[in-house]
């Protein structure tokens, strides 16, 4: 059984990107979207004018959450070979109830890509203003970078 990470949150984080699960990459780094062709942290970095993808791992955090960004992820373990999400069995999903208790403020959360936007509906029933991003991995080649920065700049409204 692969464990994914805890959230990255604060007190003031009024916003949270959730993936799926850790890719291979990502689990040996132990950092999120940490594979260099996915697009995550150049993604965001233009959606807040940062650099995100510039900066060492842990500035990275530090800038998301001046933002009130978080991250985090809809499994909190599964079983997976390789990094596909088509590929993850015996999943189970992370304790969005525990969210109220690290940040208060939250309101929006926003899904990278349409497996976690699976979750959609149960994470708008609890009350959050949701929204399905084309995933940033670079196992979706169906669209430009380009035009997934057109959709992901909708975090911010």
């Amino acid at each position: 059984m692969l464990r994914g990470f805890p959230p990255v949150v604060a007190a003031d984080t009024h916003t949270l990107v959730l993936g799926s699960f850790p890719g291979e990459a990502s689990l040996a780094a132990t950092q999120y979207y940490a594979h260099p062709r996915n697009q995550f942290w150049r993604l965001l970095g233009a959606v807040l004018d940062e650099p995100l993808a510039e900066l060492v791992y842990e500035e990275r955090l530090r800038q998301l959450l001046s933002h009130g960004i978080g991250v985090w992820d809809v499994l909190a373990a599964c079983h997976r070979e390789g990094s596909l999400d088509a590929a993850i069995r015996n999943a189970q999903p992370n304790d969005f109830a525990s969210l109220r208790d690290h940040a208060p403020l939250l309101r929006k959360v926003c899904f990278n890509g349409k497996t976690a936007g699976r979750f959609a509906p149960v994470i708008g029933a609890a009350g959050y203003t949701t929204l399905v991003l084309p995933s940033s991995s670079p196992a979706n080649a169906m669209l430009s970078f380009d035009q997934k920065l057109r959709l992901w700049r909708d975090i911010l409204t």
